[in-house]
């Protein structure tokens, strides 16, 4: 229990209607998960507005409420505090009921277009391979110690990160390693939160049905840097053009990472095979088990973050090299031959890097590269003509098939993706709707040395298809059928 005038701390608060001094068990932002003596945060979202629920939120129990406008029917038993933005109150809210844990551990948030998951999930494994506590927050899920959750968001809203931190905190979990996402940053669920280090990876065409133009994307992005305290540091990929952008009146201190500019951290290849990579990190040479251009570039994030934090350069190598690839990224087994590779990529210039790092490892034009792709229903549908052109481009036959469709008609999504095919690449294409039944086909149509390349699902267990989600793992099914001889 935490008293009401303590939570709203530095709250800028505009009204209150009832008494501050109550005691309050916890925050909640759902209604239907609100237990009793809780202060509800009445949040206007996307798609539904908090305002709404706040009846049912003082039936289940709610004595206080946070809100940017108070309702026609005030409850005298009930605390009611107007704010100028529910979302920005919320974070603080949060921070001061869990008693502010990201002060209390080295926060490290990873943020861009493609690369968070990787470079969060590398450093939690390196840290913890150095005997340095830490924990994950993470697209694949919640790790430390011995406990992993599942999360809904890649970003979980601040109410779940202040009261896991928390018990990460308890648990003697010394370093964090998040992902931010852009949803996560808009939406204010990194708000109130203590950041010891950011990182930017690249920013390409993603989510724009939901911010709408390319520059506010990029400006969502640059907010986190612009919050960072003066305490941290701010380390960005350089390579990409927005990298400076994101340093621009940035407090804290600078550094920069990059493949092919100047920058403090360094990382050329010098050796590629479907096995691994030989590349050098400022001068230093090592073996990684990692595959692709990106993942070269994900290892020097990692690196960087890990000397920003003051782990010995040599501890920081040794760890590198014995590192595996993340479930979901570049997941390469081969079958009767067959190199079968299952990978996350569902934006264009993920999709562009994986096959281009394919195609730089194939030993002759003799194989072929057979690519099953799709695009998610309710999402970014300008990407689905670049997708399919792309996919046809740089491969040698394409499946184009289902990746959670949700509400839409699947077949309108891949003809979209169709779309964006060059007449000179039409003999190139499938069209396989169903996406088990794509991954089996493209069993049969696959020879000796082939590569196939199965995008878009990464780690996911299942398919989203008219507001249910069905079990399916890429994964799972690639190898039942790869496996079968027949």
């Amino acid at each position: 229990m935490k008293q009401l005038k303590e939570i709203l701390y530095k709250v800028p608060v505009e009204a209150i209607s009832g008494s501050p001094i109550k005691s309050i068990s916890g925050v909640e932002i759902d209604s239907r998960e609100l237990k009793a003596e809780n202060i509800f945060v009445a949040i206007k979202g996307t798609k539904l507005d908090g305002h709404l629920y706040i009846d049912a939120a003082i039936n289940k129990g709610a004595i206080a409420v946070v809100c940017e406008e108070f309702p026609k029917h005030i409850d005298k038993s009930i605390t009611y505090i107007k704010v100028i933005n529910s979302s920005k109150a919320l974070g603080i809210i949060a921070a001061n009921f869990y008693n502010h844990p990201s002060k209390k551990i080295k926060l490290i948030g990873v943020t861009g277009t493609n690369g968070k998951t990787t470079i969060t999930n590398l450093l939690h494994k390196l840290f913890n391979k150095q005997n340095l506590p830490s924990g994950l927050i993470s697209t694949i899920g919640i790790n430390y110690n011995k406990n992993s959750y599942q999360t809904k968001h890649t970003t979980p809203n601040i109410i779940k990160i202040n009261s896991t931190l928390k018990k990460m905190v308890e648990a003697g979990i010394e370093y964090c390693f998040m992902e931010v996402s852009s949803h996560g940053i808009s939406q204010g669920r990194t708000q109130g939160l203590y950041f010891a280090g950011g990182v930017f990876t690249n920013l390409t065409h993603d989510h724009l049905d939901y911010h709408k133009s390319f520059k506010n994307y990029r400006d969502i992005k640059k907010r986190f840097f612009d919050n960072l305290p003066k305490s941290s540091f701010a380390l960005v990929n350089i390579d990409d053009k927005n990298g400076k952008f994101m340093l621009q009146n940035t407090v804290c201190k600078k550094k920069t990472f990059a493949m092919k500019a100047f920058a403090d951290y360094r990382v050329k290849i010098k050796e590629r095979q479907f096995n691994g990579m030989l590349i050098e990190i400022n001068n230093n040479e090592l073996w990684t088990k990692l595959i692709g251009d990106f993942n070269a570039s994900n290892l020097l994030a990692v690196y960087s973050v890990a000397i920003n934090l003051g782990m010995q350069e040599m501890d920081v190598l040794i760890s590198l090299s014995l590192l595996n690839s993340v479930p979901g990224r570049f997941q390469t087994f081969q079958m009767n031959s067959v190199i079968v590779i299952i990978d996350y990529a569902h934006t264009p210039n993920a999709l562009e890097n994986v096959l281009d790092s394919i195609n730089r490892l194939r030993n002759n034009n003799n194989e072929n590269l057979i690519t099953i792709i799709g695009c998610g229903g309710g999402r970014d549908k300008e990407k689905r003509p670049k997708m399919g052109r792309i996919a046809s481009q740089k491969s040698d036959k394409v499946i184009f098939t289902s990746d959670n469709p949700r509400e839409e008609n699947p077949n309108e999504i891949i003809d979209q993706m169709i779309s964006g095919v060059a007449n000179e690449h039409l003999h190139k294409i499938f069209k396989v709707e169903e996406r088990e039944i794509a991954i089996k086909t493209s069993k049969k149509i696959a020879s000796k040395s082939d590569i196939v390349l199965i995008a878009g699902k990464g780690h996911e267990t299942y398919q989203e298809i008219n507001n249910n989600q069905l079990p399916f793992d890429d994964l799972k099914i690639a190898k039942k059928y790869f496996q079968n001889q027949s």
